[in-house]
């Protein structure tokens, strides 16, 4: 596993109200379900990302606003046509 450091202003804590390992656990969070929404990752490497289990990673992506669904209309149409 890689380590990853990045700077932020100093007053970010105290605006988003987290201390630094609440925000680093929130990003982590909030990128894993961006490029899940994206389509780059699968729901279970977003969760492993995120650092949560699959069912807590479903409850962030409500939190989010972002389906747990991620089929196009056409992958969809082809998903109950096979369903029938």
């Amino acid at each position: 596993m890689h380590n990853l450091s990045i700077q932020l202003p100093d007053d970010v804590f105290a605006t988003l109200r987290k201390d630094p390992e609440e925000l680093a656990q929130e990003m982590r969070i909030a990128a894993a379900v961006k490029w899940y929404e994206l389509g780059e990752i699968s729901q279970g490497k977003a969760a492993e990302i995120s650092g949560l289990n699959r069912a807590e990673f479903i409850n962030a992506l409500v939190r989010y606003k972002v389906s747990p669904l991620q089929y196009t209309a056409e992958e969809l149409i082809d998903e109950l046509a096979d369903a029938n």
